[in-house]
């Protein structure tokens, strides 16, 4: 993102722009509090280069300072991920400008951007799984009402691989036990339903009928899962715990809920799942994004045919 203290440092002009493309962010487009964030600080480190190059105001943007903006970021050890998300925020914010009259050329259309390397954290295999679940549960024994949460939230990471964003913004109501689905609002305030299957479905029966009760406050509201205080848990916390059970699993990859639900899509994927359904159970605006798990399960199956086959 761009330095902090560089939006304080545009000319008004430029610094006029960056605010009503923030107001546009939030008001027209929806996104998230991060999301915007992110935007309008990669914009202001454009804006920022472009003004250090002697222009004052956004309509004499042009290719050449989009370009040595993202050399600039290069040559500072920035990673191809970055760079092309960088590259993505420039050309929305260009194609901005022109759509609203504020500049007469779209100088980010034909801006390129290096391919981002498309890798999947470690994943864990089914046995670990269980066995990461089943460690989780024999804890619940003994940890009261955290305990119990605990398991709810693994089972769930797992058994739906919802983002641990969404799983911190759930409210009771969002989960359906008749059809055991839950309601989850994703990227882009985007609203999905995900099923999931009876081990999660026991484990949040457990936790909001006699769990949550013992944490809840005044102010807790109708957030599903609570932190110790009674307010919605945060995902740190959520991420301090996965960590911590995965540790608990003797020779499985140190992963997060993020390698929770690439795990989640690798286990659809090879029972049998379609990846269109996977793309909708994730929430994936493109199949491409979901088509990355194919890799996966080609790798696996050629592992496990070069061990089985006599003609491997």
């Amino acid at each position: 993102m761009g330095e902090p203290a560089e939006r304080d440092e545009l000319p008004e002009p430029m610094a006029r722009v960056l605010a009503d493309y923030e107001r546009h962010l939030v008001a027209e487009r929806d996104l998230t509090p991060h999301t915007v964030r992110a935007y309008t600080a990669d914009v202001a480190g454009l804006l920022g280069h472009a003004a250090r190059l002697g222009h004052t105001d956004v309509a004499g943007l042009d290719l050449r300072a989009l370009r040595s903006w993202l050399a600039k970021q290069q040559t500072m050890g920035r990673s191809r991920t970055t760079l092309a998300r960088r590259a993505t925020a420039a050309r929305v914010f260009t194609a901005w400008l022109l759509r609203t009259g504020r500049a007469s050329i779209d100088a980010g259309a034909s801006l390129g951007s290096p391919k981002a390397h498309r890798t999947l954290p470690p994943v864990l295999r089914a046995d670990e799984a269980a066995d990461l679940v089943r460690a989780a549960a024999e804890l619940a024994d003994d940890g009261g009402p955290v305990g119990l949460r605990d398991v709810a939230m693994i089972e769930l990471l797992y058994a739906t691989g919802i983002r641990v964003g969404e799983l911190v913004g759930l409210d009771v109501d969002d989960v359906d036990r008749d059809r055991n689905v839950v309601r989850v609002l994703g990227k882009g305030r985007k609203e999905r339903t995900v099923p999931f299957g009876r081990p999660a479905a026991r484990a949040l029966d457990f936790w909001v009928k006699h769990g949550r009760p013992h944490l809840a406050v005044d102010g807790s509201g109708p957030a599903l899962f609570l932190g110790v205080r009674g307010r919605r848990i945060d995902q740190r916390a959520v991420r301090t715990l996965v960590h911590r059970r995965i540790a608990d699993v003797p020779g499985a990859p140190d992963i997060g809920p993020h390698g929770l639900r690439h795990t989640a899509a690798t286990h659809l994927l090879e029972g049998g799942a379609d990846l269109r359904s996977v793309q909708e159970i994730l929430g994936h605006a493109s199949l491409a994004t979901t088509q990355l798990y194919t890799h996966v399960t080609t790798d696996r199956l050629r592992r496990a045919y070069q061990q089985a086959h006599p003609r491997a």
